[in-house]
Formats: structure tokens, sequence, C-alpha cells
């Protein structure tokens, strides 16, 4: 019987040894012949979304005033912003700190902060004159492209990136005299875009004076896709 189990023992490590000499031998068979390469598409498209940051920001020594005043502020342009239908606003951060002159409190801050995205850029940067008209400032503005417009380059790429590809590998393989070639593994990444067009914050009361709205030009984006792989020659 302990004759037969040892037997038995022998066989499966005999059996699985001649396994394990096989996937190796495939895996050499696998890295044979590879070739790498990569390929990409890229193209311009116009930029369909702008994005503005707000701040309603006040300084002073009494807190409760302060907040009482961006608050204000804030309720105000909100009750502006929603009379464009083509724009989304939403409030962002809200800040109260202290400033210090030699390590003693001399006065306070409070800022809060309003974000408005749209398609619509006369819409936009006309809200964007009112509120600065009003008490708000402009933080930020940038313009760039929205996840669908995205979306929709970035498949149209892919297709051209992978045709490139392939075209790239039917030369190596007519160069090496190939029969023909064999997929082995594929990735796929994309990016672009533009940096922010940044206005620089200002500081002070309110706005005395009605303030023109800002001159934008939308611009575009450059989408890029790039593919890289390994194919194996047949």
């Amino acid at each position: 019987m302990r004759k037969n189990l040892v037997s038995q023992f022998a066989a499966a490590a005999v059996f699985a040894l001649a396994c394990a000499g096989a996937a190796a031998q495939d895996r050499t068979e696998t890295l044979f012949n590879l070739v790498n390469l990569s390929a990409q598409a890229e193209r311009e498209v116009a930029n369909d979304t702008i994005t503005v940051v707000l701040a309603a920001d006040a300084e002073g020594a009494d807190p409760a005033a302060l907040a009482d005043g961006v608050n204000r502020a804030m309720r105000d342009a909100l009750k502006t912003a929603e009379s464009f239908r083509n724009v989304k606003a939403r409030s962002l951060n809200y800040q109260t700190y202290p400033i210090y002159d030699k390590q003693r409190i001399t006065r306070w801050r409070v800022r809060q902060e309003l974000r408005i995205e749209s398609r619509d850029f006369a819409q936009a940067t006309e809200l964007v004159g009112k509120l600065q008209s009003a008490t708000l400032v402009v933080a930020s503005l940038s313009v760039g492209l929205s996840p669908e417009a995205r979306k929709q380059a970035e498949n149209t790429l892919i297709v051209e990136a992978l045709a490139a590809f392939h075209e790239r590998a039917a030369i190596v393989r007519d160069a090496q005299k190939s029969k023909g070639y064999r997929l082995k593994d594929l990735q796929i990444s994309s990016g672009g875009g533009v940096q922010p067009r940044m206005y620089a914050a200002q500081r002070g009361g309110v706005a005395s004076a009605a303030v023109a709205a800002p001159a934008v030009e939308p611009g575009a984006s450059t989408i890029q896709v790039n593919i890289s792989g390994n194919v194996q020659l047949q």
C-alpha cells in the first residue's frame, strides 16, 4: 500500500514538472519575434465650455459684520445667476480667518467663492460683468472642453491611432519578410488640453461703476490619443 502511494506521488511529481516545462516553453515562444510599436493621433477641437470662479471678499475688524456682508453678496449673486438659464452656478469654499501683526490679531478676512460654468459664452461673460459690477471679483477664468466633446474627439482619434498602429505593424512585417503578425497586447491613453487663463483677483469694497463683460476668445484644445503595444511576427 505504501509503495503504491510513493509511486503515485512520484508520477504526479513527474507530471507537474512536465507541465511546468511545457508552460516555460510556451512563454519562450510567446516572447519570440516580438516587436514593440507605438502610434498616435491628435487634432484641435474648439473649446466649448467656460468656467469662472468669482469671490465675495471682505476684510475688517468685525468678523460678524464681514460675514453678514459676504453672505448677502453671495445670496444676491446666486439670485442674479438664476435669470441666466444657460449658466450653471454653485457656491464653493467659505473661509473666515484672522490676519496677524506681531502675533496679534489686527483684523479678519471672510471670503466665499462662486463657480459658474456654461457653454454659452455670451451669457456667461454677461453674468460675470454683472457680478463684478456688484460686489464680486474674478478669481480665475478658464476655457476648455466639455466631457461630451472630449469623449467624442477621443473616440474618433482612437480609430485613427489604431489604423496608424496597424499600418506600422504591416511595414515591419513586410520589411522582415514575415507572413503576418499577431497582436499580443495593446495600451491606449489620451491627453491634451489647455492651461486656464487666469485673472488676478481684486481686493476691496463694493464696485461703484458698471463693469464691462470680460472679452474671451475660446480657442481650441489639442486632444491626443497614444497607442502602444507588441505584435508577434509570424
